[in-house]
């Protein structure tokens, strides 16, 4: 017997493999296939078994509820009333969610402005801020290297279309950071900053005009980011500020 469930709070790869394997492990599951992207559970079961054991398998980080039931619009709850990812989310301002991202901002301005204190020029900052910017957030993407791929193709167009341009990207902001702080080519880390970000932004657009809870893989899978306003601001920024330098340079 074969039914399919639909499971929220999985934001990487991880979440998917922990949660396949906690529902595998129930005696009377013969097979379960968990998908990320489409947040959708399949189970062969060799005989029935309540919604409230599965969620009691996967725990509360998780919540599984019956595909029917979603499709349906209903939001089901389990027997043992556990509260939901979504809802423990929903309690937590965006501010405290985003304050990560905000401190780094702070301090690569920060940093940039220290580095031009003595002879402060416009363009020089942009440069160095720019270039921070790509080495600071790729290293955050290296840091569960292997789920970012998951997590980027589920809002970036190109990612979604060719897989391996999610494998490689990390290594695209590394070497566009490494241009513009040693100002290498940068008239060609300018234009590829425009088609790079530009299609990014179109991504993140369409996931916040659907309001598609997904995690935003802008600082990887290491810390749980939602796809928010600011997430499109801090493209938006670099994509102006690349504009700015190709007039100036």
């Amino acid at each position: 017997m074969e039914k399919e469930y639909t499971v929220k709070g999985m934001t990487c790869q991880g979440c998917r493999a922990y949660v396949e394997d906690a529902l595998q492990k129930i005696e009377a599951v013969n097979k379960a296939e968990v998908n990320l992207e489409n947040e959708k559970a399949t189970i062969d079961f060799s005989q029935k078994i309540s919604l409230a054991s599965l969620q009691h398998a996967i725990g509360e980080k998780y919540n599984i509820l019956a595909k029917d039931a979603v499709d349906k619009g209903e939001e089901k709850q389990t027997n043992n009333s556990v509260s939901t990812p979504i809802q423990s989310e929903a309690k937590q301002s965006k501010l405290k969610q985003l304050q990560p991202l905000f401190l780094i901002f702070f301090y690569i301005t920060t940093a940039s402005l220290l580095l031009n204190f003595s002879n402060f020029k416009l363009g020089s900052w942009m440069f160095d801020f720019m270039g921070m910017f790509y080495i600071v957030f790729s290293f955050f993407k290296f840091l569960d290297y292997t789920g970012f791929p998951a997590s980027f193709k589920m809002y970036d167009p190109l990612a979604k279309l060719i897989p391996a341009y999610a494998w490689i990207y990390p290594f695209l902001e590394t070497a566009l950071g490494l241009c513009f702080l040693f100002r290498f080519q940068v008239d060609v880390a300018l234009i590829a900053t425009l088609v790079i970000l530009g299609i990014t932004t179109v991504g993140v657009s369409q996931s916040l005009f659907s309001k598609r809870k997904i995690k935003c893989a802008c600082l990887g899978t290491a810390l749980n980011l939602p796809m928010t306003e600011a997430t499109f601001i801090e493209n938006t920024i670099m994509i102006v500020m690349a504009l700015l330098m190709l007039f100036l340079i």
